[in-house]
This record gives C-alpha cells, sequence and structure tokens, in this order.
C-alpha cells in the first residue's frame, strides 16, 4: 500500500520518454538536472534537444582537424579524378570542333579547356556557400597546375588557332547548315516547309492523331501497350514508317515504348514532337518493358540482336514478337536467320520478298512457327491530304477540291525557288544516296541522251546502241572519257541521226493521241504514242537528287557521283540536289517524273514510289523486286533492266517522257487510281489488325 500511494508523487512519466528514462524514474534514485547522468538518460526528451544533439556532432567534426583535413584532402582527390575522367573519355572532339587537331600536342589544350569550364560553372553559382567556395579554390589551384604544364606558345600560334577551320567529320556527308550554292554540290533546294506552312495554310506538327475509331485496328489497340524496336532514327522507309505506327496506336488510345538501338538519324525530335516515349535503355530496361508489353513489334532484320538477346533473358517472350522485316538482300537473311524461327509471326511488304525469303529458309532447313503476313506500306495522310486525296484530315474548309488548288499553288511556288519554268521536266529520285539506289546510273543514262546528242526516240538510235555495245566500248570507260573521246568512228552517223530527229520534232502533225491501252510487253503503246506526235515542243530535262546529310548515304558513293558530274560540266549544270527532311510534301508537287532505280535485287516495295504515284507522277523503275508489283509498265510508268544495261533503256525512256507529255501526264494519273484503291493507310491498318489478332490474345 505504501509503494502505490507513493508512486503519483513521483509525476506523470513524459510519452516522449524512453524505456530508459521510465526505469530510472522508478527506481527511485534522483540526480540533479544539470548534472550529466540526467543529460544522458533524457537525451531524447524532445525533437529539439535532438536536433541540438545533431549539430554538436557536426561542430566536432569540423572542429577535429584530421578528420576535417581527411575530408577535404578526399573532395580534392575525387574532383582531380573527375575532371581527369572527363579528359580522358573527351576523344578530342571538341578540340576539333574548336580547330585544333586530335594529336598529342592537343592534349595540355584539352585539359586546360576543361579546368577553365569547371572553374566558370563554379563561380556561376555564385551561392556563397562553404562547399562552393572551396571547390572553386580547389578548381583554381588545379588550373594553375595545368598552366605550369603546358608549353608557352608565341603570339602568331594563338592567331593560326583562331583562323583554323573547322575540319568536317568523317561520317557526315555536309554540314548541318547546307549552304545555298556549294562548289562540289552544285545548286542545293529546299526544304520548303515554310513555303508549304504559307500556302497550305494547314502545319503537319499541328496534327495530334487521326484514328478511325470504327475500324478494326483501333479496337484492338485501345488500352493495350506496345514496344516497337527501330534499327536507326534515318529519314527512310522503315522508321518513317515504324514512327508513324506508333503514332497510330498513340491516337486510338494505345501506349507505345520506342527502342532505337542507333540514334543515327535525325528522326528524335519528330518522336518528341508526337510524344512517343523513347527508351533511353535498350538492355535490361528495355527488356521488362517488352515482357510487360502486350506485344513486341521488330521493324527491320537488324533487329535480329536485340531480339536475340532479349530472349535468351526471356524464353517466354517469343510468343509475343512481331517482326516486320522491309529488306530484302541475303546478308539481312544471314543475320537473323537464327532468330526467325523463334518469333510469332514475320511480315514482309511484298509477295515477291516473302518468296525471297521463303526460299532462303528453304535452304537452311528453318521452320516458321507461322505462315508470313503481306502488309504492304501505305501513304501517310499528311502527304494524302495535300495530294488531293480524301482521308481523315480533310474537313469542310480543307477540301478535296480545295487542297487540289492549292497543290497546284504549291506546285508554282516550289518550281519558281528552284528556277525552272513550265519548259522544264524534272525528274526526281527521293532516297537515301548509295550504291544499292542506283543515282550514278541514272546520271550516267542523263549523258548518254544529252551530252552526246542521241534522240533516243528515234529508231536509229537503237542500231547505234548495238553498235556500241558489240564494238567492246564498255560503259565504265564511257563514263572516264570526255565528250571528245566519244565521238569517234561513228560520228558521221550520230551526227545524221541527231538531224533526223531534230527535224522530226520540229514538224507538226494533226492527229490527235489516243489514250493508252491495257500493258503491252513489246512496248506498243510507247511505239503509238511515238508515230503519234503530240504538237508539243519537248522539254528541257532537270534533275534532282536527294537526300543531302542522310545518315544512310555512303560517303565514297557521293564522292564518286561528285567526281562523275566535275568530269560532265553540261550534265553538272543540269542537276538539283536537295537536303534530308520530312517535309517531302513541296518536292513531290514539283517534280513531273520520279524514278526508283533500285538495283540488285531491287527495291522491297519502295514507299517513296506510292508516295509519288499519289502526287500524279509516272514512274521510271527497275524491274525487279516489289518494284514490278506496283509500278504497272507502259501504264503507271515504264520498266528498265538493273544494272549498267538498263542505262541505254532509261535514257530512251526518260527521252520519250520530255516529248510526250500528255502521255507522261495520263501514265501518273493511273498511278494515282492505283494508290486510291490499294495503298491508302486504312489499306495498310486493316492488314495490321488481322495479324494482331492473331497474334495477340484478343476476346
Amino acid at each position: 500500500m505504501d509503494e502505490t500511494n507513493s508512486q503519483p508523487k513521483m509525476g506523470r512519466p513524459s510519452p516522449l520518454r524512453t524505456g530508459g528514462g521510465l526505469k530510472s524514474t522508478l527506481s527511485g534514485k534522483s540526480s540533479p538536472r544539470n548534472s550529466s547522468s540526467f543529460r544522458r538518460s533524457h537525451s531524447n526528451r524532445t525533437p529539439r534537444r535532438d536536433g541540438r544533439n545533431n549539430v554538436g556532432r557536426f561542430r566536432w567534426i569540423l572542429g577535429n582537424r584530421v578528420v576535417f583535413w581527411l575530408i577535404l584532402i578526399t573532395l580534392w582527390a575525387y574532383i582531380g579524378f573527375h575532371f581527369q575522367s572527363q579528359w580522358a573519355h573527351n576523344n578530342n572532339e571538341e578540340a576539333e570542333f574548336l580547330g585544333h587537331r586530335s594529336d598529342a600536342g592537343s592534349i595540355t589544350n584539352n585539359t586546360q579547356r576543361l579546368y577553365m569550364k569547371g572553374n566558370a560553372s563554379d563561380s556561376a553559382d555564385s551561392s556563397g556557400s562553404k562547399g562552393t567556395s572551396i571547390l572553386k579554390r580547389l578548381s583554381v589551384s588545379l588550373k594553375r597546375k595545368a598552366k605550369r604544364a603546358l608549353p608557352r606558345k608565341n603570339s602568331s600560334s594563338k592567331r593560326t588557332r583562331r583562323t583554323t577551320t573547322v575540319p568536317a567529320r568523317q561520317n557526315d556527308t555536309v554540314d548541318e547548315e547546307i549552304p545555298r550554292r556549294n562548289t562540289s554540290y552544285g545548286l542545293i533546294v529546299g526544304p520548303f516547309g515554310k513555303t508549304e506552312d504559307n500556302i497550305l495554310g494547314w502545319n503537319a506538327e499541328k496534327r495530334r492523331g487521326t484514328c478511325d475509331r470504327k475500324g478494326g485496328f483501333a479496337r484492338i489497340v485501345w488500352s493495350r501497350s506496345f514496344v516497337l524496336v527501330l534499327h536507326e532514327l534515318s529519314m527512310t522507309g522503315s522508321p518513317l514508317s515504324m514512327m508513324e505506327l506508333a503514332t497510330e496506336i498513340l491516337s486510338c488510345g494505345g501506349s507505345v515504348s520506342a527502342v532505337v538501338l542507333s540514334r543515327k538519324g535525325g528522326l528524335m525530335g519528330e518522336l518528341d514532337r508526337r510524344g512517343i516515349k523513347v527508351l533511353k535503355d535498350k538492355a535490361e530496361f528495355s527488356f521488362k518493358t517488352a515482357m510487360k508489353a502486350d506485344l513486341v513489334i521488330a521493324g527491320s532484320a537488324v533487329c535480329a540482336s536485340w531480339i536475340d538477346q532479349y530472349l535468351s533473358r526471356f524464353a517466354a517472350g517469343s510468343s509475343k514478337i512481331v517482326w516486320w522485316i522491309m529488306e530484302n538482300r541475303r546478308e539481312y537473311f544471314d543475320r537473323s536467320k537464327n532468330m526467325l524461327s523463334q518469333v510469332k509471326m514475320l511480315i514482309f511488304l511484298s509477295d515477291l520478298q516473302s518468296k525471297q525469303w521463303l526460299a532462303w529458309c528453304a535452304e537452311e532447313n528453318i521452320h516458321l512457327n507461322s505462315e508470313p503476313a503481306i502488309v504492304p506500306l501505305s501513304v501517310n495522310d499528311e502527304l494524302a491530304f495535300v495530294a488531293g486525296i480524301p482521308c481523315s484530315l480533310n474537313t469542310p474548309s480543307f477540301s478535296v477540291e480545295n487542297m487540289l488548288e492549292r497543290r497546284s499553288s504549291l506546285r508554282v511556288a516550289v518550281r519558281k525557288e528552284m528556277g525552272l519554268t513550265d519548259d522544264d521536266m524534272l525528274v526526281m529520285s527521293l532516297s537515301s544516296i548509295n550504291p544499292g539506289k542506283g543515282q550514278l546510273l541514272l546520271l550516267e543514262s542523263a549523258r548518254l541522251m544529252v551530252e552526246r546528242g542521241l534522240h533516243l526516240n528515234d529508231s536509229s538510235s537503237d542500231n547505234l546502241m548495238e553498235e556500241e555495245n558489240q564494238s567492246g566500248v564498255s560503259a565504265r570507260k564511257l563514263l572516264q572519257k570526255g565528250t571528245s573521246d566519244d565521238i569517234s568512228a561513228n560520228e558521221s552517223q550520230r551526227v545524221k541521226v541527231s538531224k533526223v530527229a531534230s527535224n522530226k520534232r520540229k514538224r507538226k502533225h494533226s492527229r490527235p493521241s489516243k489514250t493508252l491501252s491495257a500493258p503491252d510487253g513489246d512496248g506498243s503503246v510507247i511505239k503509238r504514242a511515238l508515230s503519234q506526235n503530240e504538237n508539243t515542243k519537248p522539254q528541257n530535262l532537270k534533275i534532282l537528287i536527294g537526300s543531302i546529310g542522310s545518315k544512310s548515304n555512303k560517303i565514297p558513293y557521293v564522292k564518286g557521283i561528285l567526281r562523275f558530274l566535275s568530269q560532265h560540266s553540261t550534265l553538272s549544270k543540269l542537276v538539283l540536289w536537295t537536303p534530308a527532311t520530312t517535309r517531302v510534301a513541296a518536292l513531290y508537287a514539283a517534280a513531273d517524273v520520279y524514278v526508283i532505280n533500285a538495283q540488285g535485287l531491287g527495291e522491297t516495295f519502295g514507299r517513296v514510289t506510292i508516295e509519288a504515284m499519289a502526287f500524279g507522277l509516272p514512274v521510271l523503275g527497275t524491274e525487279a523486286g516489289g518494284t514490278g508489283e506496283i509500278v504497272v509498265n507502259n501504264v503507271t510508268g515504264l520498266l528498265h533492266p538493273v544494272g549498267r544495261p538498263g542505262t541505254h533503256t532509261l535514257a530512251k525512256n526518260i527521252d520519250f517522257f520530255l516529248n510526250n507529255r500528255k502521255t507522261r501526264e495520263q501514265m501518273g494519273m493511273s498511278g494515282r487510281v492505283k494508290v486510291v484503291s490499294k495503298y491508302l493507310k486504312n489499306h495498310m491498318y486493316q492488314k495490321l489488325a488481322e495479324v494482331l489478332i492473331k497474334c495477340m490474345k484478343i476476346k
């Protein structure tokens, strides 16, 4: 009883006291409030006292000189290691752009520049804190040490360093700021984005998405996640198609993450503008994201390495990979053959490509999990809108008739900027510049027609070409010789042919031209058009080649083209160049003929081919690859053989279009009709919806 009655006299314990404090209170022992034992037992009485205790510890660290100098030395060593690491991994890129050579002599200059940069960044903070001042003192001391190690240079060397020109990097064809006129390229025109915006009154950047909510594709992708694998970001068919697919998925209510294996190209800004999320990591994090997604779509045969690494970590992920292969060369098959049997389904662009890859699979005894699908590419809504084809972007203020009128105004304005008149026929080849696209062979054909004065619409010129081939004079030797060397034993006959053909062009016939009939394999349509002169003056030839600055260009091949043009000044005056750009509507509107001169196995499909046809351009293409499935000979264009033997036929076809304007325009309209019936966006996404239904578990 006494103990229980005496407890209230001790006072009620504070709820903030710990168990130790309560024990000391119940023990019956008391201690003064200012004694050390009282402070130790009640050190956690309030948060305020706890904060004061931490401040005391920090003051103890500052007061201890040994600990303070150890921390300072550690910080000093870390900063020195940081600057040294920056210098070691800088790869002297900054020195190149500042005019220094990438040799051993520039190491000290680079080091000094890095230290000065660190000093400037530290002084720019102006925070006044103790840590900033310490960093500033360390940076200044390091800068002084670097200056002592630098060799002394006179004023003349400094003046030379300021005036040194910036060397061009080996990976780029031209600088970022392309001049209007260049001694190597000649006249460079475009891009014409501002002209498009002013005349059309519409900007593609304002568009967020035009999903067809009633279509099957929108119903499938709604609230589902996809991972798209892009091999690069160049402005070519495969990356552009994958970017537009991601845009369509987003506009239809799905989510998209893009894995980019190579940042080479200029589409990163466009991906950001469209709201497409690009994963910075292309390894572990991308593999986990792909495993959580409903479907993975790889957009190139080059993605084989990523698929291999992904399946090595998540073998079960093979059931949700769709591989959209857009190449048709054996090297790409050899690169991806080990992965073909492990994915859910393969997609090809054309029937010819599908047969070719299946034949290679049969040679290697590769058995696919399912039958491949064929999904050709399409003309996007932006280009169809400018071309005057009905699409989802049309509104009452932007009707089809209104857009046709604006496209005509755009053509006049762009051709005026190019310096062209109605008497000029612009032949355009808008692809990456490499041997597979055949730009050099196109220029060889133009030289045969222009410099040598061969009027190839005359039948006697065929005999002349046969005589040249029989005489053993190769086209390669003709390219290396000048114009005077080309005219040798057959000079008199060629002059005679030139006079006869010129007299024929001066004659005027009153008979009207007939419309084109069904395609004839023997070229009877061309013969009928030649026999019935259209009473029009032949036009002058102009050739537009793109795309300068594309990351897919082959530098030695570009230099070979420039070397060839430098040897033939007459031909070089007819050639225009245009930079790589996504704003190509103005170029199609200004052109008269499109050339797809793909070599080897030919173009897999040719997205640029259907885009040109949408603008009513006849196509001059090779008899290989998917071009033969798109272009109907003598109806939507003219075909010629691949390789150097096809240069003569291509020259004849160009000359035919020069002298038969109405026939050329009628072929272009036939191609436009075919695009409307087969190659619009709704056609492609309808076939993609069928593929998704087979590859995804959709109820």
